[in-house]
């Protein structure tokens, strides 16, 4: 076990976090109008006595972003998570399928599946991790090798007070961040290095947001309302739900 040095975090996180605002960016600017109008439903929209296109327009984009961000920077953390526990335990990414990261310790191989947080999954998403947990267990054990194998599924924020789930265990938030680094305050210690030009980053992405609001209003209105500006209910319902 080697002692974390935050400056090696801190230096990790401002060179590597544009990766996640420029992602975002990119997920922003990819949007098809038609695409989120399909996935979305119109019945809500209606009962909620929604009356101009750009209500529809901005609650459409943004739970749209809210999903998309919560992808994309767990994905991120996931990475981050590899790089603290490889300098101090030299864990790596698996490379056995939906494994995120292998390490050892204290004669224990540790095979871990990362998620955001705690509530990421219904009990069939919970079901196929365990299987992924048995089978990657399986997979370690064809070589030969007599290591105990321990199945953790990490958390980057939240917290889960019974972590022993009997087949795996399930560390969250500064249980997750000490149980990869060997450090405890390493839960608080990241969060600043995250701010890393985040007002800069954030106004690129407010300007591609207020051009896509005013770009999908304008399709909207010209397909989706009459000449008055009403909302044409029934033609939105026949585009999201027609056979």
């Amino acid at each position: 076990m080697e002692k974390l040095n935050l400056t090696e975090v801190s230096k990790y996180v401002e060179d590597n976090i544009g990766i996640f605002h420029s992602k975002r960016i990119s997920r922003l600017d990819n949007l098809k109008l038609s695409k989120v109008l399909k996935r979305k439903n119109p019945y809500l929209f209606k009962a909620k006595h929604v009356l101009t296109s750009e209500e529809i327009i901005r609650g459409i984009m943004d739970a749209h972003i809210s999903s998309n961000e919560e992808t994309i920077f767990g994905d991120w953390l996931e990475g981050l998570a590899i790089f603290i526990n490889n300098k101090v335990y030299g864990g790596r990414k698996s490379g056995i399928p939906n494994i995120d990261l292998e390490f050892d310790k204290d004669n224990i191989r540790y095979i871990v599946n990362i998620k955001s947080g705690p509530n990421w999954g219904n009990s069939s998403q919970i079901k196929k991790m365990v299987l992924d947990f048995n089978t990657a267990a399986r997979t370690i054990r064809t070589s030969g090798s007599e290591i105990h194998i321990v199945a953790v599924n990490g958390c980057c924020y939240g917290q889960d007070n019974n972590p022993d789930k009997g087949t795996y265990y399930k560390y969250c938030g500064q249980r997750f961040w000490e149980f990869i680094s060997g450090d405890p305050t390493l839960y608080v210690d990241i969060i600043e290095p995250l701010g890393h030009k985040a007002k800069e980053k954030n106004d690129e992405f407010l300007a591609s947001y207020s051009h896509m609001v005013n770009k999908f209003t304008r399709e909207f209105s010209i397909e989706y309302c009459n000449d008055k500006g009403e909302i044409l209910w029934d033609r939105i319902v026949k585009f999201n739900s027609q056979k």
